[in-house]
């Protein structure tokens, strides 16, 4: 079946967005140990149509992959602010896969447009933590007020481990495939958890994204790989982060530039390839109320035009 942009409609009550303060009282508890194996409830909506949602439509100009090695889509029915909140990725390499997808109305399938792919944080980025919950991060609802012509992805992972990773890999190389993308302008953000799944994916397939934003977190990938592949990558977080600190982000940047020297490259090429942004306390002034400089990274750094700008950049 062809794929056209989708009906970009805006749900009269955000009744999939979930409170920030719950998300984020959910990643203060959240255990780093811990595995994850419950499953989404349909208990809520089995028969039930929610009434601020709309139906997006399919049909016309670029078509999904039919011999589905990578996966086969199976459309979502709910919108929320221009997201398309529950579409499922079925039988791609990585498993099935949940996300939320925006497609700008401008995208006709004729001019190759961006990618923005944005890995959400404990709270509501897991998919059994319920349908859309991860939209409530700002991180997907501005990126097109920093680039228009962007399709943005936001996928409910697994975990933070290797499964997320390689489905984050996967969702990518699907998108890819169904819409017409410029592949010289695939971008990847990870806030707290989701930090850690892009730092897998950057071990893995660092070649596949221009940038990279790691957000709030740590660093647990391949360095090596990352180094190897030279793609720009920002680091932002707050001096006294209160999940993660900032000394474990400010050792993975001084490892990454000790493999850049190695390789020969100039302080000036160093630069451009990776950068550590420490924010001190004062950047978080009237942010922190909840769950401290974590909280107010969560808060802030979608706005913060030198943090996204880079991104896009």
């Amino acid at each position: 079946m062809p794929l056209k942009r989708r009906m970009l409609l805006r749900s009269a009550v955000g009744v999939i967005s979930p409170l920030l303060l719950l998300s984020l009282a959910d990643c203060a508890g959240r255990s780093r140990s811990s595995t994850v194996s419950a499953e989404p409830s349909d208990e809520s909506s089995a028969g039930e149509e929610p009434p601020s949602m709309s139906t997006p439509q399919h049909g016309g100009s670029t078509p999904i992959p039919t011999d589905g090695a990578l996966g086969t889509l199976v459309e979502g029915t709910m919108v929320d602010r221009g997201f398309v909140v529950d579409d499922l990725l079925q039988g791609s390499p990585a498993s099935d896969i949940h996300f939320s997808l925006h497609v700008p109305d401008s995208y006709d399938g004729d001019t190759p447009f961006a990618l923005y792919v944005a890995c959400p944080g404990w709270g509501g980025g897991l998919w059994f933590q319920g349908v859309g919950a991860h939209l409530g991060e700002d991180f997907a609802f501005v990126a097109n007020d920093y680039v228009p012509d962007m399709i943005i992805a936001s996928p409910q992972l697994e975990d933070w481990g290797e499964t997320s990773a390689r489905q984050c890999i996967a969702l990518t190389r699907w998108l890819m495939s169904a819409y017409n993308i410029d592949a010289s302008r695939v971008y990847l953000s990870g806030y707290s958890g989701g930090g850690e799944t892009i730092s897998l994916v950057m071990g893995l397939e660092p070649a596949l994204y221009r940038r990279a934003l790691h957000l709030c977190s740590q660093w647990d990938g391949d360095l090596d790989a990352l180094a190897a592949s030279r793609v720009p990558m920002r680091m932002s977080t707050g001096a006294n982060d209160d999940y993660y600190g900032s000394a474990p982000v400010s050792r993975t940047y001084a490892q990454l530039r000790e493999k850049y020297l190695a390789a020969g490259l100039s302080q000036e090429g160093i630069d451009e390839l990776v950068v550590l942004d420490v924010k001190p306390d004062e950047y978080f002034e009237g942010h922190t109320d909840f769950y401290g400089e974590h909280g107010g990274g969560l808060e802030l750094f979608p706005h913060d035009a030198e943090v996204m700008g880079w991104l896009f950049q």
